[in-house]
């Protein structure tokens, strides 16, 4: 094939692929492109044929032979990501692990798993599933999958070993505390089904509901907490602590449903795309599922997104006072659009706002009270957030009016109550032990302190 043929079979297919997306986005790219940057069509032609020659020059000269389908990938990935830190392609089988991931539901062993000195450290098995059953417990260092170590393997390296297909088998090797040798279990992977809501009774008076992800199941998953520890108390709760601390956020449309669970009427959200018809408001409807109990929502530097849609939408209502550290300040929605049997891409299509108007893209949420996990996170520097990733869009909160917090009107000496910082001497955090979380323990003694000078305000009936 001549090389002139072999550079238009490129553009043709190039045409191909954004043809298959039909309105959503093929049209409206090239007469955004004509009109706004004063480009011809003759110019995206010049364009796409640079595209095919550079590829031609790959194929034919590159050190070692290229896989096509690789390197088309990368390209089309290297345009997305170009655009901000949150647009990207995703081939086929990761958008397969997106719709997993999304559902909630996936094949593996049921451990909840944090990182410890190059180790995967228990959190908690997940009742009923092979690692509860084979009797994994908090704690536990999972050293070996297979027989191999894990040293070396970041986190979700090493949960993708533990992830797959239902009824095949892993070994795993644990090292536990006060055990004098290794234990091996031989597991068989079942469907998981993650406790996307963990809850507990905090001095059988405060309700504690850690929301880990928003994913289709989570909406539900909170009502059924609230619902359960409300009849383990004989509906006598005194408050609930709603912790969203390293929640990394997901669907939009359950961190709206969740809003709505603690809010009678008002906005929750609205988004605001380039073009003025496809922005949008989600407003609450009459219903409180707490009946308008006390609430504090626990947010972090890794609290972003959804999650960073419910502080604000608590807070600008003063439904909840928001407690903790400034959030990740993620305030861009992504909009995934499947490609026919070539993945989809994640493309950031427009930015929300929280009831009062204001764009938290950027800067975060700012707790109302705020308390540090450590003392050494006093004086460490601030984990990268939004702002600090390369493209990330700017905020525009200067390009209108965004009116102040109403007060917080919280009994009087209240906040003075709460420490910012542990004490001398305080426990290191240990995840699998309460009593050695510091924000969790201040926000529990707010919320009794908050219900002994304020009687419980009961919803209208």
């Amino acid at each position: 094939m001549k090389p002139g043929l072999r550079m238009a079979g490129v553009v043709a297919v190039a045409f191909a692929a954004g043809a298959t997306l039909g309105p959503w986005v093929a049209s409206p790219i090239m007469s955004a492109v004509a009109q706004e940057r004063g480009s011809s069509r003759d110019d995206i032609y010049k364009l796409l044929n640079l595209f095919g020659e550079v590829f031609e020059r790959v194929k034919a000269d590159y050190v070692t032979p290229v896989d096509d389908r690789e390197v088309i990938e990368s390209a089309i990935n290297g345009m997305l990501q170009g655009l901000d830190p949150h647009s990207s392609y995703m081939n086929a089988r990761a958008w397969r692990d997106m719709q997993v991931s999304t559902r909630g539901e996936f094949g593996g062993l049921g451990i909840e798993v944090s990182q410890e000195g190059g180790y995967v450290k228990v959190i908690s098995p997940i009742d009923d599933t092979p690692a509860a059953r084979a009797g994994v417990k908090p704690g536990d260092l999972i050293t070996h999958l297979n027989g191999e170590s894990v040293q070396g393997l970041t986190l979700q390296e090493a949960v993708d070993k533990m992830r797959g297909e239902r009824g095949s088998a892993i070994k795993i090797t644990i090292r536990r505390p006060g055990a004098e040798s290794p234990i091996e279990l031989s597991l068989t992977r079942e469907v998981i089904r993650p406790q996307v809501a963990r809850f507990r009774l905090e001095g059988n008076d405060i309700g504690y509901v850690r929301l880990a992800s928003f994913n289709e199941q989570t909406d539900v998953a909170l009502r059924n907490a609230i619902t359960t520890m409300r009849k383990q108390t004989g509906d006598k709760l005194r408050g609930i602590i709603l912790d969203l601390r390293s929640n990394p956020g997901g669907l939009l449309d359950q961190a709206v449903q969740v809003s709505d669970d603690f809010l009678e009427r008002g906005e929750i959200v609205s988004t605001r795309a380039r073009r003025p018809q496809d922005s949008q408001r989600w407003n609450a409807k009459p219903g409180d599922i707490t009946d308008n109990l006390h609430v504090v929502v626990l947010i972090n530097g890794g609290s972003a997104s959804a999650s960073e849609i419910v502080a604000g939408a608590l807070q600008d209502h003063r439904r909840a006072v928001v407690m903790g550290a400034k959030s990740f300040g993620k305030g861009s929605v992504q909009t995934v659009m499947p490609l026919a049997g070539n993945g989809a891409i994640r493309l950031t299509t427009a930015r929300y706002y929280t009831p009062s108007g204001r764009s938290i893209q950027g800067l975060g949420i700012t707790p109302d009270i705020e308390v540090l996990g450590s003392k050494e996170e006093a004086n460490a520097p601030l984990r990268d957030r939004e702002a600090d990733l390369r493209k990330s869009l700017r905020n525009d909160n200067d390009t209108h009016v965004v009116p102040p917090l109403p007060p917080l009107n919280l009994p009087a000496g209240l906040v003075e109550r709460v420490q910012k910082l542990p004490p001398e001497g305080a426990p290191a955090f240990d995840p699998t032990k309460p009593e050695t979380d510091f924000q969790l323990q201040q926000a529990a003694g707010f919320l009794r302190a908050w219900t002994a000078a304020e009687p419980q305000r009961r919803a209208a009936r």
